[in-house]
């Protein structure tokens, strides 16, 4: 009896360790965060704000990350926050830091004439910076923004920094693609945005895109992901508020004869 228990036991224990085998899951460290950072909140309310609800006055705020010794970085994360929207001081020159920023945004509001002010008039200044993504090679941050400051409708802004993480510096185009690549990229763009705006390969861009001179470009507001590279217009960039953002997204599959060979986007080709 006592042997065919240890017998029993042991099947069992077999086949929990194939089952084991098959169903591991190893995550490629190309999920697994390089950098260490941390999140940092700030927010500031205007004078008049008093018990209402943040939803209902003026609050200016910003949440961004910190990453541990990656002081250009962090800079650069710190001047593209502000140059989301512009500059918030009256002399229109950069601010010198995020907290400046974001008082000076609510003593715009402070300042403003009263009579221009409703009962429920109040200004919103929302910003987000997110980690999309991150290895040894790169590292990838959204920023988002919301701004209102009057008018029919606030204004909403998404762009990206796609971060060279061993060399420090700002990742472009021209370092992922090879010379003379514009023409056959915006080519290869135009007939992907055709076909998801439903336009055929003649139709103008006259009517309701606001391209330069009526043609087709790209901008250089893009992210790199695993099996692409994402482009955002933003709204007015390319199109009536009332249309929103607009994402285009374009596989490697499409552009394999115009990526350099030993970049970032090398590990994600097959």
């Amino acid at each position: 009896m006592k042997a065919g228990y240890l017998l029993l036991l042991g099947i069992v224990l077999g086949l929990s360790s194939c089952q084991w085998g098959v169903n591991k899951k190893v995550e490629p460290a190309i999920n697994t965060d390089t950098l260490k950072y941390t999140y940092n909140t700030i927010k500031q309310r205007a004078a008049d704000c008093g018990n209402k609800p943040d939803s209902d006055c003026t609050v200016a705020q910003v949440k961004y990350p910190i990453f541990n010794g990656q002081g250009v970085l962090n800079d650069t994360i710190n001047k593209r926050i502000i140059a989301l929207f512009g500059y918030n001081n009256p002399d229109k020159k950069p601010d010198t830091n995020l907290q400046k920023y974001i008082t000076n945004f609510v003593m715009g509001y402070q300042n403003d004439n009263p009579k221009q002010h409703s009962p429920d008039m109040f200004y919103t200044l929302d910003l987000k910076v997110k980690v999309l993504r991150q290895d040894s090679s790169f590292t990838t941050l959204e920023l988002n923004g919301y701004n209102y400051q009057g008018g029919a409708h606030g204004g909403s802004i998404t762009s990206y920094i796609n971060w060279n993480t061993k060399a420090g510096k700002d990742i472009h185009l021209d370092d992922l693609l090879v010379s003379n690549y514009k023409n056959k990229l915006t080519a290869i763009a135009d007939t992907i945005f055709r076909k998801q705006e439903k336009l055929s390969d003649t139709t103008s861009l006259a009517n309701n895109y606001f391209f330069k001179d009526n043609k087709f470009a790209l901008n250089e507001n893009f992210s790199i992901t695993p099996l692409g590279i994402k482009f955002i217009y933003n709204q007015y960039e390319i199109k009536p508020y009332a249309a929103g953002q607009t994402d285009l997204f374009i596989p490697y599959a499409k552009i394999k004869s115009l990526l350099k060979p030993n970049t970032v986007i090398t590990q994600y080709l097959k």
